[in-house]
């Protein structure tokens, strides 16, 4: 007996397309975020884009008037986010992207209370408390979608990124749990896992290692294109790069072979991560 294609079809299936949708971005004042935000005004879509960056926030409304409207807030304040909420009420939105994040490369033994506390705020707690206030009002939309940027460290474990690693674990499992809960609803929930990315975010230390490493570094444009088309294609997850899946497959299937991969891997790290300025 032949299976049926588990393949989504290659159309764009949202309702009245990209002008029909009104989207909450965050952490749309810098990297993918903004890439997205360009993205998506440039395809017609509605925007109420929020961030930390005011200057880069009314950058993107003087570009796109018609399309976009901002508000300023820092998702880990209660008010901020309060803010922001009522501003996506007000707006119906219908789509989230959860694209707001932060990262600080370090060992693990030199990093702080509340250098974890505040990577946690950022990456998770915040998000996971912003997408629980908007569930109920997605819930009474015709049709509605929550997507959260993750990352290849979501499903892979790296020297160095240890704190992060861990709030990109917890946001592949929320995405995959509210999925599941949701799968009887009229709320669709993907989850986006780019590689390495060239960002702001990014430290002079991680762009030296990822070129003493040979990883691929993608440009933000590229990486908001690649989410456009997950959502066109109707992807429940995405992870960008194949050379990437294929070790997040193997980290699944024979995690020792990566742990051996790693090791040797180390001293190099260890050279960049503990370094002030990048080794030539």
């Amino acid at each position: 007996m032949r299976l049926p294609s588990l393949r989504w079809p290659r159309k764009n299936r949202l309702p009245g397309g990209w002008p029909g949708q009104r989207i909450l971005i965050t952490g749309a004042s810098g990297g993918i975020g903004m890439a997205l935000a360009e993205a998506l005004a440039q395809r017609g879509a509605h925007l109420l884009v929020s961030g930390r960056k005011q200057d880069a926030l009314t950058a993107l409304i003087d570009r796109f008037p018609n399309h976009i409207t901002a508000v300023s807030a820092d998702l880990t304040n209660a008010n901020d986010r309060s803010r922001l909420i009522s501003a996506a009420h007000a707006a119906n939105c219908n789509m989230l992207i959860n694209a707001a994040g932060s990262n600080q490369q370090g060992f693990f033994e030199s990093t702080s209370d509340s250098d974890i506390e505040n990577l946690v705020a950022i990456n998770l707690t915040a998000t996971l408390q912003l997408t629980r206030a908007l569930l109920p009002h997605f819930m009474a939309c015709p049709q509605a979608t929550i997507i959260t940027i993750g990352s290849t460290l979501g499903r892979l474990g790296y020297p160095g990124q240890v704190t992060y690693c861990a709030t990109k674990f917890a946001l592949r499992g929320f995405s995959q749990a509210l999925r599941r809960e949701l799968a009887d609803t009229r709320v669709r929930v993907m989850y986006i896992a780019p590689r390495a990315t060239r960002t702001a975010m990014n430290s002079p230390q991680t762009e030296a290692l990822n070129a003493a490493l040979g990883n691929a570094v993608d440009m933000p444009s590229a990486v908001a294109l690649a989410i456009v088309r997950a959502v066109e294609h109707r992807r429940e997850e995405l992870q960008i790069g194949r050379q990437e899946r294929f070790f997040t497959r193997l980290n699944s299937l024979w995690p020792g072979a990566v742990d051996r991969a790693l090791l040797r891997q180390l001293p190099m790290i260890r050279r960049f991560v503990t370094s002030k300025e990048p080794t030539p």
